[in-house]
């Protein structure tokens, strides 16, 4: 299994994970605030006392790299993307996801995957910067992007945000990256059991509750070789040596700080790739026991 991404400046990052090749879709490298809001306890000097997360995690005044990004491959015949960023044109209330105006639909193609093309997108949950390229405006109207593609997400998820009462700028989310997909028909809500569930084979969902109730990550397999797709379970490798650092926006702090160390501990020193849904290049490695919690190796 490659941990190693293709370089050269036009390369799509990737990993073979068995037969499957993983690609990394960037949108957007998120501001240096971000980290302090999202992440309030990896304070600097939390930071600085993890010197491998420089300089690739974070920086050396101990303030944390985080990018928005999906994840693309074919798995069971089908051609799939995992997440979509926050998308172009979108009206947010946090200023660095607000009418962004990026290239991500050409980083999308140029790994072989046009938006035409895709036949499943999976939701980790339902978020802002997890939706935003379900739709793109065409005459004024939000419509969905990936047309031919069923839209998964977990049933837990939809419905709880369903009985949730949104403030005004999630509303707007979910009128404009949500809602038309389901009056288009393209959403599919799944049950995830404690033990996860098989969407094709080589994937499986499996349940990461707490920073929202129906969060799941995603483990692929193939050829006997394993990678495991976090969502927002774990936003930023320091959380691997600090797994009680949660972010600002978890719905249940506590559920969310056990998910993660489940997941930790079933993942220290195996061989499975652990792909992050936010972390900055290089993104990917292996957990690793470092004293009494963890550290991500390449």
């Amino acid at each position: 299994m490659s941990a190693s991404p293709a370089t050269g400046p036009t390369a799509i990052p990737s990993w073979a994970v068995g037969d499957i090749t993983v690609h990394r879709i960037d949108e957007v490298a998120l501001p240096p605030a971000t980290g302090p809001w999202l992440l309030p306890g990896a304070t600097p000097d939390v930071v600085a006392g993890q010197g491998w997360l420089r300089p690739h995690f974070a920086d050396d005044q101990g303030i944390l790299r985080i990018d928005s990004h999906s994840f693309a491959f074919t798995a069971g015949g089908l051609r799939i993307l995992v997440d979509t960023g926050i998308g172009n044109g979108k009206e947010r209330a946090n200023p660095a996801w607000h009418n962004l105006n990026t290239d991500y639909l050409r980083h999308l193609a140029a790994a072989g995957f046009p938006p035409d093309s895709v036949d499943l997108v999976i939701l980790t949950h339902l978020h802002a910067d997890h939706v935003g390229w379900n739709t793109r405006e065409v005459d004024g109207e939000w419509v969905p992007t990936f047309r031919h593609a069923r839209y998964l997400t977990s049933r837990a998820e939809r419905e709880f945000w369903a009985a949730y009462d949104m403030e005004e700028a999630r509303r707007q989310m979910f009128r404009d990256s949500v809602i038309p997909v389901e009056e288009a028909g393209l959403l599919d809500l799944v049950d995830v059991p404690a033990e996860g569930v098989d969407i094709v084979p080589g994937l499986r969902l499996l349940p990461t509750p707490g920073h929202t109730p129906g969060h799941v990550a995603l483990e692929l397999t193939s050829r006997g070789r394993a990678a495991l797709i976090t969502g927002d379970c774990i936003h930023h490798p320091v959380q691997l040596a600090h797994p009680a650092i949660g972010a600002c926006v978890d719905i249940d702090p506590e559920q969310s700080e056990a998910s993660r160390r489940k997941l930790l501990r079933s993942l220290a020193d195996t061989d499975t790739l652990v792909l992050g849904t936010h972390f900055a290049p290089p993104t990917a490695g292996r957990v690793v026991t470092h004293g009494d919690a963890y550290r991500l190796s390449r």
